[in-house]
């Protein structure tokens, strides 16, 4: 496990550290490993695939020897539309859970999928709850899958994935899973779950580069999955068939960001795997939330339900405030946040992953000091009606 104390190397000069929840801040050695080409047909690249497989597949825990590891090119949302438009039959229904922008996208990716679904929506502050569900799946028995959203990493809620799937397994439903922003960095064991697949992506807690996700599912639901797929290159089934008869992608793989995954697949495992990974970014949250309290500002979140991911905050009341501004003043110092991504109120949020430890995340609270002082904002409260709302939807 990596020492608390111990600073992470600063990234290369003139770099800023990101501070976002993918593309993140990564490693010499991820950004080295990608300076070699490699043939994609070639042995060598297979053996890479097939060790990538076997890596990722080791992190499901007890239960592993179920499941199967299948990369899919392109961004996290590639991803999980290759995981709907696979797992889902045609005359399925999918019980979408959204409490922000990638649970909305999901329904939205239903929609051009063509095939039911029924959305429930908690907005920006609040998680899905087991008792929800369960009460959903009782009056509407055509549902066939649940989709859980791990991190909603729009607003940094970590969702209750153990009490959502158990009320999903009790009524006789599937489980899918996207856990793009959490999967490396928090528990999410197969054989405690029982999910039909999970999906996740290269450039996030495991601190790889863009370019391709994978979908860890189960060999049988993988099987039933045949001809279920509405599209060529997103058939999560004939990716696993080729894969498991030729040891090759379908089409033209990420070599560079394979090879640069390994990397950090390594770096993963000697940092203390899931457990390792997850005590730094919960130690990189809780500093820099503190600091960030200390400066006046206020999260979104309640503390139960921030997660080691990313911070959301409400935007300062004073008039002086103005995020391009406060943007602009922390990116001068050597660190990119990212813009709020909320129904309602104006915030702005803070990633607490990648290459960066508890040193780093004291630079940001300085960084947010200094610029809103060249600002001239006297105070970075929020307005009232943000805490308001906050107060009686969280009640």
């Amino acid at each position: 496990m990596v020492d608390a104390a111990l600073k992470i190397p600063p990234p290369r000069m003139g770099e800023p550290y990101l501070l976002t929840p993918g593309p993140l801040t990564t490693s010499y050695a991820v950004k080295e490993a990608m300076l070699r080409d490699w043939g994609s047909w070639d042995d060598d690249f297979r053996a890479m695939t097939r060790k990538m497989r076997q890596q990722l597949l080791a992190m499901v825990g007890p239960g592993r020897e179920d499941y199967d590891c299948v990369p899919i090119q392109g961004s996290g949302s590639f991803c999980v539309e290759a995981m709907l438009g696979s797992f889902v039959p045609k005359d399925g229904k999918v019980l979408v859970l959204a409490n922000g922008a990638y649970g909305l996208r999901a329904a939205r990716t239903m929609e051009y999928l063509g095939r039911a679904f029924r959305l429930l929506d908690k907005g920006d502050y609040l998680p899905p709850r087991g008792y929800e569900v369960a009460q959903i799946l009782a009056d509407d028995p055509a549902i066939t899958h649940v989709l859980i959203i791990h991190c909603e990493t729009s607003s940094g809620i970590l969702n209750p994935v153990e009490e959502i799937a158990e009320a999903a397994h009790a009524a006789g439903k599937k489980v899918l899973i996207d856990s793009m922003s959490a999967f490396g960095a928090i528990p999410l064991e197969a054989a405690q779950l029982r999910y039909t697949a999970m999906v996740s992506s290269a450039n996030k807690c495991i601190e790889g580069v863009p370019g391709f996700g994978f979908v860890l599912a189960r060999k049988d639901e993988l099987a039933r999955a045949k001809g279920n797929s509405h599209s060529l290159s997103l058939d999560v089934h004939a990716q696993w068939e080729a894969m498991e008869k030729t040891g090759q992608w379908r089409f033209t793989p990420p070599t560079h960001v394979v090879a640069a995954f390994l990397a950090a697949l390594d770096a993963h495992e000697a940092e203390g795997g899931v457990a390792g990974r997850g005590a730094r970014y919960t130690r990189n949250r809780d500093v820099m939330v503190a600091g960030m309290r200390e400066l006046g500002f206020e999260t979104l979140l309640a503390d139960r339900w921030l997660s080691p991911i990313i911070v959301t905050f409400f935007c300062p009341a004073d008039p002086a405030f103005e995020f391009d501004r406060f943007y602009r003043g922390m990116k001068e110092r050597g660190l990119i946040i990212y813009p709020g991504k909320l129904t309602v109120v104006d915030s702005f949020r803070v990633g607490c992953i990648g290459q960066m430890d508890e040193h780093v995340m004291r630079r940001v609270v300085e960084a947010a000091r200094d610029t809103l002082t060249d600002m001239g904002v006297a105070s970075a409260a929020p307005p009232q009606a943000a805490l308001e709302e906050r107060k009686i939807l969280a009640a």
